[in-house]
């Protein structure tokens, strides 16, 4: 065949003809270019394309629930005085430690002191006409037997010794109180804890039971975390453990502490209780731990997250977010490589995250290689290479095994 004629094409001299001459060559040069070599046997010689993979194993998974939460002290009092007067003095310093029965205030006791004297005089006096009234009774007593009285005579007898007996006991009585208003002069502490600043100094009016109290106590050691939950996951963890897919040991959940700037606290604590019944605006129920707090490092109202040690689950598998993906049913599926170098994709059954990993409860087998770097340069069914490789949990970084430092454990985030 002939390409090219002089019929057809006409190169004429000057630099008008340059231009045509040069489009030409490029144009068959690209067409030239993109001719690929498809045939079966350039296939079989091009080089499989080299990817990353991890090699599955079961192990057991400590699983954790990590829920926000508030510190709230475990005792709180707010002090008040029991009895009307003049604060006299101040008997503790703000902001410290004090011990319950600790005097804290004192209020001017003059004039309870007054009316407890009387009380004592009183009983006094009652207790002085009891002898002669006893003795009157229990003499007619006698002689009514021998009718040598009147029958009125006795009974009039038997009535002063009865209102002699109620007057010492109304003495008694009296003085009980006397003695209590006066002790209440004496503001106490009720529990042990750290006092808050006091909202009246001496020289000011107080009454009984007043609004407005006079300073408060809370208890920081221990200290309590409320947490809120959902009553999905109570359920989750609840149907688990009753399977048999996750063992708890003991009857305490250990609980540890994570604060606001990040840091865990040195104290672990434990799961106290959880209230009975679910907020039905939310869903959700309340969650209390207590922790050990002897350095006073946590404070009412601090906003923590509390990591809660749920039980291990066994034979079960991590697979690296990095490595999932979802399909266009919105199921996550991940790449492997089978016995044949071949590239398969599979999906998973994940249940929940654990760090930077899926907890994965179907779908894989012990020994299976997933593949973790350079899923995106293979699709299914192609053949590869690998190179065994690992990812560090706590940063997702991709790393060769040699250069791996082995896992101790795994623990799970819900």
């Amino acid at each position: 065949m002939q390409i090219l004629s002089h019929s057809h094409f006409h190169f004429a001299t000057g630099r008008a003809a340059t231009v045509p001459l040069v489009l030409f060559c490029l144009l068959v040069l690209t067409g030239l270019a993109g001719c690929e070599d498809k045939t079966p046997e350039a296939k079989a010689n091009r080089a499989p394309v080299e990817i990353g993979v991890e090699i599955l194993h079961p192990q057991s998974v400590h699983l954790t629930t990590e829920l926000p939460g508030r510190t709230t002290a475990s005792l709180v009092a707010d002090v008040r005085p029991q009895v009307d007067g003049i604060i006299r003095e101040r008997l503790f310093r703000e902001g410290s430690e004090v011990k319950a029965g600790d005097v804290l205030y004192r209020i001017e006791p003059s004039s309870y002191r007054a009316v407890y004297d009387s009380a004592v005089a009183t009983l006094k006096k009652a207790q002085a006409a009891l002898p002669s009234s006893e003795n009157k009774a229990k003499r007619y007593s006698e002689l009514i037997k021998d009718k040598a009285i009147s029958s009125q005579d006795y009974e009039d007898a038997r009535a002063i010794y009865e209102s002699d007996l109620a007057a010492v006991a109304s003495a008694k009585a009296e003085v009980e109180r006397a003695r209590i208003n006066l002790g209440y002069t004496e503001i106490k502490a009720p529990i042990s804890g750290r006092i808050e600043k006091s909202d009246l100094t001496p020289g000011a009016l107080v009454t009984a039971n007043q609004s407005v109290p006079l300073t408060t106590i809370r208890r920081l050691d221990p200290i309590n975390v409320d947490m809120t939950q959902s009553s999905t996951s109570l359920l989750n963890l609840r149907q688990a453990i009753a399977s048999g897919r996750i063992h708890v040991s003991g009857t305490i959940m250990a609980v540890k502490l994570k604060l606001e700037n990040g840091t865990i606290y040195s104290h672990p604590g434990s799961l106290e209780f959880s209230e009975t019944k679910v907020d039905e605006s939310t869903g959700t129920f309340t969650v209390r731990a207590e922790f050990p707090n002897p350095d006073r490092l946590l404070l009412p109202g601090m906003y923590v997250r509390a990591i809660i040690e749920e039980g291990v689950i066994d034979n079960s598998y991590l697979v690296p977010q990095r490595a999932v993906s979802r399909n266009t049913k919105g199921q996550p599926v991940a790449m492997f490589v089978g016995q044949d170098n071949k590239v398969e994709e599979r999906v998973l059954s994940v249940s929940r995250n654990v760090g930077n990993s899926w907890l994965v409860e179907s779908g894989i087998g012990d020994g299976d290689k997933l593949v973790v770097e350079g899923s995106q340069f293979v699709r299914a069914g192609q053949v590869v290479t690998t190179k065994e490789m690992t990812v560090e949990d706590a940063t997702g970084e991709v790393k060769p095994v040699q250069d791996a430092q082995p896992a101790q454990g795994a623990g799970a985030e819900g």
